[in-house]
């Protein structure tokens, strides 16, 4: 979405990321390959494709799953948030290429069907080491092309936002898999350490990033300034706080409210975008609409509903002045319901 209310389609900095990301990716294959030729000529140059493709797109898994930690951390990585569909994307056809190698390299030989034998060559599901770890990677790579073909905002608006979301959440089951794929994987073919070492680290990494930015949040909500139900105002700090088309964010009866300051008025809506739960109040306001600094979606202050032709609708809430101090209801109003802003008197504005 832009600020004249129009779906971003293809634009010269969606096309300049794309190029990096694929350059990026078509690099780092083209090394992998010719290092391991330098280290080891006999290696066969299919299976090396094999890993090459397997071991970018599990790379690549991981810098997905760390852009949504990274980004509650630094507004610096927002960028990277608002164009991950394209390298999940990206990830889904790597781990195909892989699957599809792989396929043909091990299985193409024998009297049954290579897509057949996948499933029926090792049936050893009661042993750890020799469990078919092929059967784990299946399963992921079933979980990413059910997100790729939704990754568009067409299946967000049909499947609405929260079957959209629990989807897409599928994303770590996929990587449970991928972690037990290459883990028994490396124990059965590969004696070297290294791999098992590599995943492990990047499961802590993920792990951590994770539990640290769900600390850090948990302690945002733990200065809630109204834990109660009960209908009353509740003060939420001074104007000077705020910066001019800007936001604070409070949290109020278990629930996060972004407070905006704009051409002299203050209104207060929900901080969680309706889109992917971006946080509206690390946005700002720009042609007189809330604009969700993830990916753009809008809303107008006073009502809390996205312009026309756009339907999506954020809870609304009551404020008022005394002063430069600002209170806001505890209890919200419904989605889309239009609200009186506060007006800042002269005096205090000056």
């Amino acid at each position: 979405m832009s600020v004249n209310y129009k779906s971003v389609q293809w634009n010269r900095q969606k096309i300049i990321y794309d190029v990096i990301l694929l350059g990026t990716v078509a690099l780092y294959i083209f090394l992998f390959q010719h290092l391991a030729n330098q280290i080891d000529p006999s290696i066969d140059a299919r299976g090396l494709r094999i890993r090459a493709y397997g071991s970018a797109a599990f790379i690549l898994l991981h810098v997905i799953l760390s852009i949504g930690p990274l980004s509650r951390l630094s507004p610096k990585f927002y960028p990277l948030l608002f164009n991950r569909r394209h390298m999940g994307v990206t990830m889904f056809f790597l781990g195909l290429n892989h699957a599809r190698v792989a396929r043909i390299w091990y299985h193409d030989f024998g009297n049954v069907d290579p897509s057949i034998s996948v499933f029926v060559s090792n049936l050893h599901y009661l042993s750890f080491i020799r469990f078919p770890f092929e059967i784990l990677g299946v399963g992921a790579l079933v979980i990413f092309f059910f997100m790729a073909a939704t990754s568009h905002d067409f299946w967000l608006v049909n499947l609405t936002a929260p079957v959209w979301k629990a989807l897409h959440m599928g994303v770590y089951a996929a990587y449970a898999l991928l972690v037990g794929h290459v883990t028994i994987g490396a124990l059965q073919s590969n004696r070297h350490p290294f791999l098992a070492i590599a995943v492990g680290v990047g499961l802590v990494w993920i792990v951590g990033i994770h539990w640290f930015t769900s600390w850090r949040e948990m302690q945002k909500d733990n200065n809630d300034l109204a834990k109660t139900n009960e209908d009353y105002f509740v003060e939420v700090g001074r104007l000077g706080e705020i910066q001019e088309k800007r936001a604070k964010v409070v949290t109020i009866g278990g629930e996060r409210v972004a407070v905006f300051k704009y051409d002299g008025k203050v209104s207060a809506v929900s901080n969680v975008c309706q889109h992917q739960n971006g946080p509206l109040g690390e946005g700002k306001i720009v042609y007189d609409c809330i604009t969700c600094p993830w990916h753009g979606f809008q809303y107008v202050p006073e009502t809390g509903a996205s312009p026309p032709p756009f339907t999506e609708k954020i809870p609304t809430f009551d404020v008022r002045l005394e002063g430069d101090r600002i209170f806001v209801r505890t209890i919200p109003h419904p989605p889309g319901t239009p609200v009186t802003p506060a007006l800042i008197a002269m005096e205090v504005a000056e």
